[in-house]
């Protein structure tokens, strides 16, 4: 805001003098600042955000908690000037909507990928995109084309429509892109799956999918596979997410333990939002047990 430290300083001292302010640090947990610096180094990411987890908790229960902490995080990140991506899903959809609004200027939000076929109007991208320039006075692009095609020619119709040239334009000056991660092939629940074929299902079993992110499959090592599908798939390559300033992960789970692995390997992505559970497993995964 252009205010010296020193300024903030005096306003503080006046305002905690007249009891307007009052500064406390509300539920520290010195066993989660730890794993947050430890997982942060081994892995060399800029930004690891946990949340506690409680084996008690449901799942639902344990969404909800990392939804409002995913919400804190990215209205913390986001500034003006900026040109923001965003994936879809119904983590996302949760994190969105727990957004607090916040007064930005020239922003400028884009989708990552295309959208599903048969679904819920709120998870649908670009429902998310406009929702989440909404909270911070920005603007918005949508991409209207499903995420994937039935094949390769029609996909390169579209990226090389004139339509599509504004989102690849957008694609390569991206400062911040928030993105989720799909799950194992056995995940259910999935909203955008029932575009791929049996022949496509057949192939990423063979090839050792674990998951996905933006529509692009990978296997345990961040490979990416199934040429075919991918020459099909309507979303940013994760070569190019890859370079983006802030690339941040959002997701929790043990489906999705062996994804967020291989992508933090490849360094698709360098910051992660998630909860205590999921991030220990990843480590045990990786057969570290510093913690348990």
């Amino acid at each position: 805001m252009g205010i010296y430290r020193t300024t903030i300083s005096r306003m503080l001292t006046q305002a905690k003098k007249e009891g307007i302010v009052k500064i406390d640090i509300v539920g520290y947990d010195s066993e989660i600042f730890a794993l947050e610096e430890y997982f942060k180094e081994k892995y060399e990411l800029h930004q690891v955000d946990i949340t506690p987890s409680d084996s008690g908790d449901s799942e639902n229960e344990k969404n909800e908690a990392l939804a409002q902490s995913a919400a804190t995080f990215v209205r913390n990140i986001i500034l003006s000037n900026q040109v923001i991506g965003i994936s879809w899903g119904s983590t996302l959809s949760k994190m969105i909507e727990k957004l607090e609004d916040r007064y930005v200027e020239n922003t400028f939000f884009c989708p990552l990928a295309g959208g599903p076929s048969h679904i819920n109007s709120k998870y649908h991208v670009n429902t998310l995109v406009y929702e989440m320039a909404k909270k911070f006075n920005g603007k918005s692009s949508f991409l209207n084309a499903t995420v994937i095609q039935k094949n390769e020619k029609l996909a390169q119709s579209i990226f090389q429509s004139k339509e599509f040239k504004d989102t690849i334009d957008s694609w390569e000056r991206l400062d911040v892109a928030v993105v989720g991660i799909g799950g194992d092939l056995d995940e259910g629940g999935s909203q955008w799956r029932d575009l791929l074929t049996t022949k496509d299902y057949q192939i990423l079993k063979k090839e050792g999918a674990v998951g996905e992110c933006c529509c692009r499959f990978l296997d345990k090592n961040g490979m990416l596979i199934s040429h075919e599908l991918q020459s099909r798939t309507i979303g940013l390559p994760l070569e190019k997410m890859a370079k983006i300033p802030h690339s941040i992960a959002i997701a929790r789970g043990n489906q999705k333990v062996q994804a967020l692995l291989a992508m933090i390997r490849k360094k698709y992505i360098n910051g992660i939002v998630s909860d205590r559970e999921t991030i220990v497993n990843i480590l045990h995964l990786d057969n570290d047990y510093t913690f348990q």
